[in-house]
């Protein structure tokens, strides 16, 4: 099939595992109608990096082929689209007539603001995004709470004392992400030192190994990275030194088994393809809807290597359960006369 602007249209399918139930963060908004009587549903998400990097973006994709298959829908998407696209692409898409739009990354969210209220009959979902409207959702993981986790076990690792974080863009999801990250080495050791670093690029080879490179330089023997095309470079780099890093988004262990530690798994294509589930019902909702630990299916931590302690190892899945059964809460305290999030120890 010829490609028209960079689109292609997806032909492979994944059978849709699980019902999936979400928790929504507000309910006061009212739902926006997204398909009319007898046409076919479509579905299109922006991607800004490729289908094929084991991270993000190849989730984001797998999520519109579950729709395909469980809606019967019409779905398409573009990748690698940069940030100076953004406003074009979503909005070729909403003229195209799709029904419900994905824009994969907080970084989307300036655009999708700007477009959206052009097509009121349009959904727009900003993946990792902070808006909610009466046709735009969000879509987020609660990174705070497993990197927390993997806080945990760095700091029981960590020889140096000092580990890193690497992400290719600072906005609220990263830096949450970083906060667990923080919380969680600092619960076992207070006076550990995190090092973050953000690449300006999700998929610049060379930036994520240079950005490794220079944190192992400045004495990081553990790293946590959220990266996309980059990501394997990070973690083969680390291996490469001999330190330690955690996956993300997809099980990353078999990519640098030597470094990987675990992987911050988050299942972003069961949480599309619900989203888009409920678009075509016309459920959906201008709200933000947050997945947490209490879904295991869709956020939970990988395989873990053996080279990690079976003490520390379950000490991790312990402080997993802490936080379903909301033992550990992550409430806004003030850091440098700032709100933020810690964590807090429910008391009897």
């Amino acid at each position: 099939m010829a490609v028209l602007n960079r689109r292609q249209f997806l032909y492979s399918s994944v059978a849709f595992s699980t019902s999936l139930l979400l928790k929504a963060c507000s309910s006061n908004q009212t739902t926006t109608p997204t398909a009319g009587g007898g046409e076919k549903f479509k579905i299109a998400i922006a991607l800004p990096g490729t289908i094929t990097d084991k991270a993000w973006n190849q989730s984001g994709y797998e999520g519109v082929n579950l729709a395909k298959q469980k809606l019967g829908a019409e779905v398409n998407f573009v990748e690698k689209v940069a940030q100076a696209d953004q406003a074009e692409t979503l909005g070729d898409f909403a003229r195209r007539g799709y029904n419900i739009i994905f824009a994969h990354g907080g970084q989307f969210d300036a655009s999708v603001e700007q477009i959206a209220a052009q097509f009121p009959n349009t959904f727009f979902v900003c993946v990792n995004g902070n808006l909610k409207k009466e046709n735009i959702a969000a879509l987020r993981i609660d990174h705070l709470q497993v990197s927390y986790l993997c806080g945990i076990i760095g700091a029981s690792l960590t020889k140096s004392n000092k580990m890193a974080y690497i992400a290719g863009e600072k906005f609220p999801a990263t830096e949450d992400e970083l906060r667990g990250f923080e919380l969680g080495a600092k619960s076992v050791k207070p006076n550990i030192q995190i090092i973050p670093t953000f690449t300006g690029d999700w998929n610049d080879v060379a930036k994520g190994k240079e950005a490794t490179l220079a944190l192992i330089s400045a004495g990081a023997d553990v790293i946590y990275q959220w990266l996309d095309n980059s990501s394997p470079a990070v973690l083969q780099t680390a291996a490469d030194k001999g330190v330690y890093a955690f996956g993300n988004t997809k099980d990353q262990l078999e990519v640098a088994p030597k470094a990987v530690l675990t992987s911050a798994v988050k299942r972003m294509d069961l949480a599309i393809a619900y989203l888009a589930e409920l678009a075509k019902q016309k459920q959906l909702k201008g709200q933000i809807y947050t997945i947490g630990l209490e879904r295991p299916d869709i956020l939970n931590l990988g395989n873990f290597n053996e080279i990690v302690p079976a003490a520390i190892k379950q000490k991790a899945l312990n402080t997993k359960q802490e936080i379903v059964d909301k033992k550990i809460t992550f409430e806004n305290c003030k850091d440098n006369n700032k709100d933020t999030r810690c964590a807090k120890k429910a008391t009897a």
